[in-house]
């Protein structure tokens, strides 16, 4: 069985990110993400009373899904992946391909690969991908579900903490102005996440985060977001659009009844 030390995962993660500019806003991000990812991960597995050694790999996973987020805003200067790379993807590897992980467990937790770790590998490689494949298995699925619901429910929290012209790489006042893509509405009509190639416009990229919410697995996660009152404020952007401004308080309401209905 895999033993997981909070105190050495989180010695290693400091060590990591050590090595970037700590200076820059992009980094600091996805420094304090990280760790928030992974307190929601352990929450959600908690509450749905998996095992305390489940519970435990839960929390690994959210403090290891974004690792490769560093060496991407290093090598290319974005955290867009199709601008750059797939970053779960490039996490995944470094950890598990290139052998970062070996800087955390010993070599006989790593050859051949445990249970768990590998766990950990499914779940990070799949964490930001428009849909699971579906020859995962029930316990593979259910690793991944919760880091998803735990990245998911954050990445609101980024958008509130960041300016969301930084984050969609356009101007305040170009945002303000911007409509909603129709494709990009009836996505969140039809309740389903929006996907990239559908986003026209700055404002559509809110809409996308917002959207989000409808692939959330567990109840848990719903009531975080509920509480935590990032997605009200997300939706209650001062638009100078009217229409927009309409649109929005249209998806308020439809999570609104989403998220404490279901």
């Amino acid at each position: 069985m895999l033993t997981i030390d909070k105190n050495t995962i989180c010695t290693f993660f400091r060590n990591y990110t050590d090595a970037y500019n700590a200076s820059d806003p992009k980094i600091k991000l996805k420094i304090d993400h990280t760790y928030r990812v992974a307190d929601l991960a352990e929450q959600i597995a908690l509450s749905e009373q998996m095992p305390q050694e489940d519970i435990e790999l839960c929390w690994l996973m959210g403090m290891l899904h974004d690792i490769g987020r560093f060496e991407q805003i290093k090598r290319y200067g974005t955290f867009v992946d199709a601008k750059s790379i797939d970053h779960a993807t490039f996490g995944a590897d470094l950890l598990f391909q290139e052998g970062l992980i070996r800087e955390i467990f010993p070599e006989e937790c790593i050859s051949p690969l445990c249970e768990e770790l590998s766990l950990c590998e499914t779940a990070i490689r799949n964490h930001s991908i428009y849909q699971l494949p579906l020859d995962l298995t029930e316990r593979e699925r259910a690793f991944c579900n919760v880091l998803r619901d735990a990245d998911k429910i954050d990445i609101l929290r980024v958008n509130l903490d960041t300016p969301m012209e930084v984050i969609y790489n356009t101007s305040a006042e170009v945002l303000k102005k911007e409509s909603i893509t129709p494709e990009v509405l009836q996505a969140f009509s039809e309740h389903h996440a929006v996907l990239r190639s559908l986003k026209k416009t700055g404002i559509d990229n809110l809409v996308g985060h917002a959207s989000m919410i409808f692939e959330l697995v567990y109840h848990t996660s719903k009531k975080i977001v509920d509480e935590q009152g990032y997605l009200w404020k997300l939706l209650e952007y001062n638009s100078e659009n009217q229409e927009t401004r309409k649109k929005l308080l249209y998806m308020k309401e439809e999570l609104e009844n989403f998220i404490r209905c279901s």
